[in-house]
């Protein structure tokens, strides 16, 4: 029986990396007898100027009826001058993540070893690499509570329930006993009230799990633990907000945007799956683009929309042998190694599949 998925191009450079995307699909495929339904829709700016909104309601009747999301980019200089809340960022990402209550936003972090000198840290610092799996509450916090605006004044608020907390986290501790099974949860307890209940919730939940090792830390000292030693974290755990600025921190030290993946899923198998990159207008339709983050994000697909570990675990070697032979897209070229545009490094990863 076929996989359905809900391709979302979207804008920028998205079209292009999920091209080479769904060509390393078709490997999969070939190789492993898998099958899948590709079913392309609208989102973002794409969507704005067709359709007159960013996530037309098209686009989310094919999503309810497909078994993952695979998304490009969206958003782009051309649509900046729209209110806040009708720019493609705000007006498709926040509602899709709504819709399908998509509340564990996954972001592995880790250094391939032909990347290592491409991080901004000190070689000695990386030094046989890192694995981190940063777990991001993604449907509640400060970006979905209630707003307020006067003429003078305007608030956020940050709130947060108890199962809210309790499911991020018990995703976070399933996959450290998979892992390293260490789990650091992130918050800022020592200010804010929504973060005392953060911490108590974890503390509770750890209970169940009681060969994990749990250890807190405020959001401000882990922002420079994560520079100072990646290496003491296996799976990091934390708020919306918090998750985002953590997240993107990481992937700079890591040494490209270019390479990081993400899954947001909720309580079954459905899932969105993105690379964590904007959709670099500057760059789009010039063949310059780095598909590796969102062939990565299909692989992570593969895996816990599809119990498809082999075809995923082939898809993962695929792209380290790609980078281990020396081919770099110009956002990660390093002296002695061959440039390759988009299309052509997704050549070479199919190959490899």
């Amino acid at each position: 029986m076929s996989k359905k998925i809900a391709v979302l191009a979207g804008d920028g450079i998205g079209p292009e990396v999920i091209a080479e995307t769904l060509k390393v699909l078709h490997a999969v495929e070939e190789k492993f007898g898998a099958k899948f339904e590709f079913n392309e829709a609208l989102i973002g700016g794409a969507a704005i100027d067709e359709k007159g909104k960013a996530l037309p309601d098209e686009t989310l009747e094919l999503c309810k009826n497909c078994d993952a999301i695979l998304l490009g980019a969206v958003g782009g200089d051309k649509w900046d001058k729209l209110p806040p809340e009708e720019r493609p960022e705000r007006a498709a990402l926040l509602p899709l993540r709504k819709e399908f209550d998509l509340f564990a936003n996954l972001r592995p972090v880790k250094v391939f070893p032909a990347l290592a000198n491409a991080s901004t840290l000190k070689a000695e610092i990386i030094e046989g690499g890192f694995d981190i799996m940063i777990v991001r509450e993604l449907t509640g916090g400060i970006y979905f509570g209630k707003k307020g605006k006067g003429n003078d004044w305007a608030s956020d608020e940050l709130k947060y329930s108890v199962p809210e907390i309790e499911r991020v986290a018990k995703v976070a501790f399933e996959i450290a006993m998979k892992r390293g099974k260490k789990v650091c949860s992130v918050d800022k307890a020592n200010v804010l009230s929504s973060m005392v209940l953060w911490r108590e919730t974890v503390e509770k939940l750890a209970k169940e799990f009681p060969e994990i090792e749990l250890s807190h830390m405020y959001v401000d000292n882990a922002a420079m633990q994560l520079v100072r030693n990646p290496k003491q974290f296996d799976v990091i755990v934390t708020g919306n907000m918090f998750g985002d600025i953590l997240s993107d921190e990481a992937s700079m030290i890591s040494g490209s945007i270019g390479m990081l993946a993400s899954a947001s899923l909720r309580e079954d198998s459905f899932g969105l799956y993105e690379p964590i990159h904007g959709s670099a207008p500057d760059i789009a339709g010039q063949n310059k683009a780095n598909p590796m983050a969102t062939i990565l994000s299909a692989a992570m697909m593969l895996r816990h929309s599809f119990g498809m570990e082999k075809e995923a675990k082939a898809v993962e070697t695929a792209v380290n042998a790609v980078l281990e032979e020396g081919f770099r897209t110009g956002d990660i070229m390093q002296k002695n190694c061959k440039q390759l545009g988009t299309k052509e490094i997704g050549d070479e990863i199919a190959k490899r599949v």
